[in-house]
């Protein structure tokens, strides 16, 4: 992680220092590199923290390593180091500068977003406010709290609400701050028969309190969303309010929607929110600054129980927390604020009034007009899609049949949001799954535009991207049931229903060996599937292939990717099938021959045997004595012939090779068989890629007419290549060697048919002349 680092590292290991003192004492080499000897200088020390952020230069280079904070970014950093240049001030001159930033602060808040007569809060921790809030409540409701503890609660148990839209975990985080159990909290159903499917339902709620009264239970917070997490919509915080003020409860409120408080124009549903309790503010995102803490505003008369609390502090540390938001906030003065939040919501205002325009778009906050967020996925209303998606339920259709469509555009909805993503880096998009709608892809400009500087053309290019990829997305989804039907028609193959894949489809062949029953690998298969993974990757098509395990099996497959609208399925499929039946008899091909040569290597090894034992008994016993063999050799040599064996790989037998020793010519053999190939040949134009549907539609290249049309295109070939060539071609043609020429022809012809009629002579010269 740079040089000085692996230096540092290196002395950790392998190296101790040692220092020259009077009294000759070691050090012990047990610290750190960097700490042993003198210290090091300010200039090492920097350079050694630049490399640990930047990483080492061998390291692939990252896109962006730190975001662009801009100006008003360093601004909030400047703030936390005179924080602790502050800190070292005299206790009386700490106290006032305290005094003065953090009510500075306090009143500007509450004058931007419209919350009069509030104090504030600084925490890093979004959820530790809420948490403050929480026990503040407890303290309030719960007169010997301080003296008898959990033993109040105990006689009568507090109960927290939370909607089901609210933040994953809130409700765990809070009980695990207040020591609470679980049953403390209270989950309020959002509505489900009328009005938004993410807003608090008032009516449920109430008769959830009025359960929780006769039992003994004592209601204690009410926790409202401004802004859910998931979609950004408003809970009814005027009902809300009417409802905690009739039964003694504590509203809080939070979400992103609180930002337009400072907008000249403001919806009922948020401006209510002024009116509550307490609420959850978190400028640092809204605003691009880096490293500013969130703030909770809240109304409470009595310092003594903020205090225990602990929403007020007497620790420096705890006060400064407001000093970078108080630089930032005078950096950017009150139009800086209103002009960045504006621009966030006319982003999202903007991005939602296209997104009405594009068929196959479904945006799922249309009611919240003043709603910063836009949610939105691909839909498309096809006979038994999803009735989800469309809102009309289909009795006619299965469960099962359901749950596939729901989980077939989930994928392509999420497929669709990754390439977004990448080709929009500017726009902050994420992808999300909700619980009803599915997947989502979600647009919130109030908490990326300020760091990722969103313009307006950001969000055109947004739009024309979602456009350009829609007839690839519904094309897709029309050819899934075609790619299915021919799959299951073919010999061999098998499909594969993985609702999580976002293509085609995903195929796999079964071979002669293969279990269907078992799940266990499958080493004959992958190495065919891999073969035909390379062989469709060769046919430069649009279409992508990709080989990975099948969905709760072990067994490989072939997943095919995206399509556009000329893609001819039927080819397709006959072209896996094919393909893979080659691979396949070409390696049992290899198998077989590499039995047979195993074979035939063991009867060549029988057979010399046997030729030796044999030479040994023509020749006798004496000569296979060294010096008698000799002299009875030298006397009588023995006219011994050449004698070997051949393997011939195409017969798989074993041959003499006395023949080749003999006439000196090696035996041909049999001509080997011929490599399988495909039945179907398709004739494609010149630059047209394979899979494609453009001309299967064509008189030209029909059915019934392709084979006519091929023999236009000869005979038009020949027509352009000229007559003089025809004629040379007809008249003269090339003799084949050893067979007699057009002349000798005729002249054998006429002293074997002498006496022929002169009139035989006539329809020949016509037929020359019309070949001719």
């Amino acid at each position: 992680m740079g040089k000085n680092l692996k230096e540092a590292v290196k002395m950790l290991e392998d190296s101790q220092r040692r220092t020259e003192e009077e009294n000759g004492k070691k050090i012990s080499g047990d610290i750190p590199g960097p700490l042993q000897g003198s210290g090091q200088d300010m200039v090492s020390i920097l350079q050694v923290v630049q490399n640990l952020m930047h990483g080492d230069e061998d390291e692939e280079p990252q896109s962006a390593r730190i975001q662009n904070i801009g100006e008003q970014g360093h601004i909030a950093l400047l703030g936390h180091s005179l924080g602790a240049y502050i800190s070292t001030l005299d206790k009386e001159k700490l106290r006032k500068l305290m005094t003065r930033i953090l009510s500075d602060t306090t009143l500007w808040l509450c004058r931007i977003f419209r919350y009069e007569n509030g104090c504030a809060y600084f925490h890093e921790e979004e959820r530790e406010g809420l948490a403050k809030i929480c026990r503040l409540a407890i303290h309030s409701r719960y007169e010997d709290f301080v003296v008898d503890g959990f033993n109040v609660l105990y006689n009568k148990k507090p109960v927290i609400y939370l909607s089901a839209a609210a933040r994953p975990g809130l409700g765990q985080y809070l009980c695990n701050q207040l020591g609470l159990p679980f049953p403390c909290l209270c989950r309020v159903p959002c509505n489900t028969m009328f009005g938004s499917q993410h807003q608090m339902d008032v009516a449920f709620l109430e008769k959830l309190i009025k359960d929780d009264i006769e039992r003994g239970k004592l209601p204690l917070l009410l926790v409202a969303n401004a802004g859910t997490a998931a979609v950004g919509h408003t809970d009814k915080i005027g009902r809300l309010k009417e409802l905690c003020e009739q039964y003694g409860i504590w509203l809080h409120v939070e979400g992103v929607n609180l930002a337009t408080l400072v907008l000249g124009y403001v919806s009922s549903s948020v401006l209510a929110a002024t009116k509550c309790d307490s609420m959850t503010l978190t400028p640092g995102p809204w605003l691009g600054l880096p490293a500013v803490p969130a703030v909770t505003l809240y109304k409470h008369d009595d310092p003594a129980l903020t205090l225990v609390a602990g929403l007020t502090s007497n620790k420096p540390a705890d006060k400064l927390r407001a000093l970078p938001l108080w630089l930032s906030l005078q950096y950017l003065g009150l139009d800086g604020i209103v002009e960045r939040i504006k621009h966030a919501c006319q982003l999202s205002q903007r991005l939602q009034e296209s997104l009405k325009k594009v068929n196959h778009i479904k945006i799922l906050v249309e009611d919240e007009l003043s709603s910063p967020v836009v949610v939105f996925r691909f839909f498309q209303e096809l006979p038994g899609s999803d009735p989800v998606l469309k809102g009309v339920p289909v009795p006619n259709m299965a469960p099962s049949a359901v749950s596939r469509e729901r989980h077939s555009c989930d994928a392509l909805n999420r497929w669709l949001g990754e390439q977004l993503k990448q080709l929009v880096p500017a726009s902050g998009l994420t992808v999300m799954d909700l619980e009803v709608e599915g997947v989502c892809i979600r647009f919130s400009p109030l908490m990326t535009a300020a760091v990722l500087g969103t313009r307006g053309e950001d969000v055109d290019q947004l739009v024309a991207c979602i456009q350009s990829k829609l007839p690839v997305l519904t094309c897709t989804l029309q050819l899934r049931e075609e790619f299915k039907q021919e799959v299951t028609a073919a010999a061999g193959l098998l499909h594969v229903d993985d609702p999580n894949w976002p293509g085609i489809g995903v195929v796999r062949y079964e071979h002669a060996n293969d279990d269907k029953s078992s799940l266990k690998l499958d080493p004959e298969g992958e190495k065919i599937h891999a073969g035909l993974l390379k062989k469709l990757n060769e046919l430069e098509s649009d279409l992508t292939f990709k080989m990975g395990p099948e969905y709760k099996s072990m067994k490989s497959c072939i997943y095919i990717g995206m399509a556009s609208d000329d893609v001819d399925i039927s080819e397709l499929v006959e072209t896996i099938a094919v393909t893979a039946r080659e691979i396949e008899e070409n390696s049992r091909l290899l198998e077989n021959m590499t039995e047979v040569v195993r074979k035939g290597i063991q009867e060549a090894q029988v057979q010399l045997q046997k030729a030796n034992e044999e030479r040994l008994l023509e020749e006798g016993v004496l000569r296979q004595i060294p010096v008698v063999g000799s002299v009875l050799n030298w006397f009588s040599p023995v006219q011994a012939s050449q004698k070997g064996r051949t393997f011939n790989l195409t017969a798989g037998s074993l041959e003499s090779t006395e023949h080749t020793y003999v006439y000196k010519v090696q035996g041909t053999g049999v001509t080997p068989p011929q490599t399988p190939s495909g039945t179907r040949t398709k004739q494609r134009l010149p630059g047209q890629k394979p899979f494609k549907r453009s001309l299967r539609g064509s008189d030209a290249l029909s059915e019934t007419s392709s084979v006519s049309h091929i023999e236009d295109l000869e005979k038009m070939e020949h027509l352009t290549s000229g007559p003089e060539q025809d004629v040379l071609e007809t008249s003269s043609p090339e003799p084949h060697p050893g067979s007699p020429t057009l002349q000798d022809t005729e002249q054998t012809g006429a002293l074997q048919n002498g006496a022929q009629r002169p009139e035989d002579d006539r329809p020949q010269v016509e037929e020359l002349e019309s070949l001719r």
